[in-house]
């Protein structure tokens, strides 16, 4: 389970602007500190660095978060930096996470204005590229400066173009001004202007609440995840470096079973009654192996069989593309893949082949593990569902196979402690025979026990965005699919299931 601190990288901090502009005060450097909690309970810090050297604005946000995971520590660090002209115009930008062993980093150097070269580093591999910002893009202070701005404007909208250093992606953020309010934070109580941002995202929109001072620069920051609530509380240094609580974030993740889900059941085709708690409408997705018809605006049946040709569209060039976490291009991957598929040609055959190898290469179901990427799990052997996935993905690529990585949930009889419940997961969907079919090899197999949620080209960023759902679904019924729909042919049965799930879950 892929959660929280990385989450906030990609999702809350994009928007959690905390500088100061030269425009309104000059000193060469300040520092901010904000205490970060998940209902009510501390987990963490972020630090804030402002720079200003009078034609330059530098910032660097540094996000420190500790969590359980199963009981197990799980210590996350995210630096952002920023650095702008004083009328808001991007000069450059960087970014380093710490999800794994190894550091993975951003870095960019500025070509011409708003086109700029970047070297991403993951897993001890380097690529280089292009990002070009469209006019009016806006980075940390250019966001400070437009919220101030707005502030006086109580009960308006408007509209900002902001970019993420860390995903490298410009999003629509869609902002509502609310008003004055009175505000407790640790060191006493503040009136602050409450604005109210909107990101639309592949699996439905996140709203980030932040409470602003007379510079526009945020006091206090409040988003959802997993059905809690996350807090940013700006304080002194003292109370954000204190020790942090106990929070293991598993049970939120998980989703009731409403019944004991059989080897049987699994094997048949299901069929699911599931309730949100936002608009169902394009939360669910409909793959070859599932389909998605809504009750109302809150629920919709979810039919999970084997993949049938016709139901999506085919591949685009993307997925069998080389990327920063799926380095298919890598001769190791390359290599490695060659030998494992020996004299096979058919896809489904190679697909079988990479599939148990990779079930039996990665040995060491490591919790502590944040997000690696293919090369780092062929060199250490260790991760859970998301590292299964990316390394079985960038072998499938390396063949020509066209790959995806599905994030989604499944079936666990008993999880953390927990009976019957279902996890956060990962596997894979290639492209064989016309249709995409599913390969899980963190569990061996793929059974109708598993709702897709999202598929992606391995980016941790499409994983986090999905594991928002888990605190809005409640499974209310499932049953096999012949006692809704006219009986078909039963699919084919897969063997029982052997291994136990390691996702997020």
């Amino acid at each position: 389970m892929r959660l929280t601190a990385v989450m906030l990288l990609y999702i809350g901090l994009a928007g959690l602007s905390l500088a100061h502009s030269a425009a309104d005060t000059r000193p060469p450097h300040q520092t901010t500190w904000m205490t970060v909690l998940i209902d009510g309970r501390k987990i963490g810090s972020l630090r804030v660095d402002r720079d200003f050297d009078g034609a330059r604005i530098t910032t660097t946000q540094t996000l420190s978060i500790e969590l359980l995971r199963a009981g197990k520590p799980l210590r996350l660090q995210s630096v952002i930096g920023t650095t702008e002209g004083i009328d808001g115009e991007p000069l450059g930008f960087s970014a380093t996470s710490a999800l794994s062993s190894v550091d993975n980093t951003v870095a960019a150097k500025r070509l011409d204005p708003g086109t700029f070269e970047v070297t991403t580093s993951v897993g001890g591999q380097h690529r280089v590229g292009k990002v070009t910002l469209p006019p009016g893009t806006l980075m940390f202070d250019g966001q400070r400066r437009a919220m101030k701005a707005a502030a006086g404007e109580k009960g308006t909208t408007y509209q900002l173009r902001q970019f993420d250093p860390v995903s490298q992606q410009i999003m629509q953020v869609e902002m509502q001004v609310i008003g004055p309010e009175t505000v407790n934070l640790p060191d006493g109580s503040r009136t602050l202007s409450h604005q109210r941002q909107r990101l639309r995202l592949p699996n439905g929109d996140q709203v980030v609440d932040l409470w602003l001072d007379d510079q526009g620069i945020a006091q206090k920051g409040e988003l959802q995840l997993l059905g809690q609530r996350l807090d940013m509380l700006a304080c002194d240094k003292a109370c954000a470096l204190a020790p942090v609580q106990s929070v293991d974030m598993f049970r939120t993740a998980m989703v009731e079973s409403p019944r004991p889900l059989t080897v049987n059941l699994r094997a048949v085709p299901l069929t699911y009654r599931i309730r949100l708690g936002k608009a169902a409408t394009g939360l669910l997705i409909q793959t070859d192996e599932q389909d998605v018809r809504p009750i109302d605006a809150r629920e919709v049946f979810v039919d999970v069989h084997r993949a049938q040709a016709g139901k999506e569209a085919g591949p685009v060039p993307a997925d069998t593309a080389a990327n920063p976490w799926v380095q298919s291009d890598a001769p190791a991957i390359a290599d490695l893949a060659a030998k494992v598929v020996g004299h096979v040609h058919d896809p489904r055959d190679k697909m079988r082949r990479l599939r148990m190898f990779v079930s039996g290469y990665v040995t060491e179901h490591g919790l502590d593990v944040g997000y690696a990427s293919a090369l780092e799990v062929l060199k250490n052997r260790r991760g859970d569902c998301t590292e299964f996935a990316v390394l079985l993905a960038a072998l499938a690529r390396a063949q020509g196979i066209p790959t995806r990585v599905v994030t989604g949930m499944v079936y666990a009889d008993r999880y953390a402690g927990t009976l019957r419940v279902f996890v956060p997961h990962a596997w894979v969907q290639s492209w064989v025979d016309g249709r995409w079919e599913s390969y899980d090899a963190a569990l061996r197999q793929f059974d109708s026990t598993h709702i897709a949620l999202t598929t992606g080209d391995g980016d941790p960023s499409r994983y986090f965005s999905a594991t928002q759902l888990f605190g809005q679904l409640k499974i209310e019924s499932v049953r096999p699919s012949n006692e809704f729909n006219p009986p078909v042919s039963p699919p084919t049965a897969p063997p029982p299931t052997t291994g136990t799930p390691t996702g997020r879950g």
